[in-house]
């Protein structure tokens, strides 16, 4: 079985300013895989890469054994939604006719909606429980329930591979534990998932995998057991890990995983 998404040997930068160099790993069908690293380390340009809206300066990036470059952007569009981190939208619309735009890579000639579309904008909005905002201004919500629109959108584009760039971010903690919960959720509905993620806390229970990026250390790939210790997340962060560092981290991992088995019931 091929690797649903494949890096291979990719390498990126912005001017002189090289951020990816040499980047190689697979992500394989049924994953649900955490991004980690250290802010500026290229996490969002990997996100960026995967999605095919960039294109690699050396290797390639490849998705079910093709490569990105060699589809068109609408066939792509169909495969893989990325929710970005923040979503500027200058105009008042409503819940709803954000998440209708998820449709673009869909439409015919003359842009008409289908019961196909129609079908497919209705369950993201209810799987994602955001039916009583439908007629909310997207501009006026609070972060939790943007983030909620935002999944809703990737997912009515019906992707096989949904990308996340920090959806927990600025969440509190029991906002993020409704997030987890959510991934967890798509994940179980045969999405694959590749989310950036900032609070390592929150990784163990919702991700069978992690990605650890980062300038300061090879790339590690791997179950969050093996990747989540403290000497190779103070080599990849450079800064040292506190003498509670582990303390801390497995109780709030500990109330996660209880929080968990509580939906479960």
């Amino acid at each position: 079985m091929s690797s649903l998404l494949r890096f291979e040997g990719v390498s990126f930068g912005y001017g002189r300013r090289k951020v990816l160099a040499g980047v190689e790993f697979s992500i394989e069908p049924g994953a649900c895989t955490a991004l980690i690293g250290p802010n500026g380390g290229g996490k969002t340009t990997l996100l960026r890469l995967a999605a095919g809206l960039l294109r690699p300066s050396a290797g390639q990036v490849l998705y079910e054994g093709a490569t990105l470059h060699s589809r068109t952007r609408r066939d792509i569009a169909q495969r893989i939604a990325l929710v970005p981190q923040t979503l500027e939208i200058p105009f008042p619309f409503t819940v709803q006719q954000i998440v209708e735009q998820s449709r673009t890579p869909y439409l015919g000639l003359f842009g008409g909606f289908r019961d196909r579309d129609r079908s497919a904008v209705e369950r993201a909005v209810e799987f994602t429980g955001i039916g009583p905002l439908r007629h909310r201004i997207f501009n006026e919500l609070s972060g939790g329930e943007r983030q909620r629109v935002k999944i809703a959108l990737g997912l009515a584009q019906e992707p096989k591979l949904l990308l996340l760039d920090e959806p927990a971010q600025n969440l509190d903690f029991g906002r993020q534990m409704d997030l987890m919960h959510l991934i967890r959720q798509v994940h179980a509905q045969g999405v694959h998932v590749f989310a950036a993620m900032h609070d390592l806390a929150l990784i163990s229970d919702a991700f069978s995998s992690v990605v650890l990026l980062s300038p300061h250390e090879p790339l590690h790939v791997g179950s969050p057991e093996c990747v989540l210790q403290p000497e190779i997340l103070e080599r990849a962060f450079r800064r040292p890990a506190p003498l509670n560092f582990m303390e801390g981290f497995d109780r709030r991992s500990d109330l996660a995983r209880r929080l968990c088995a509580a939906e479960q019931k």
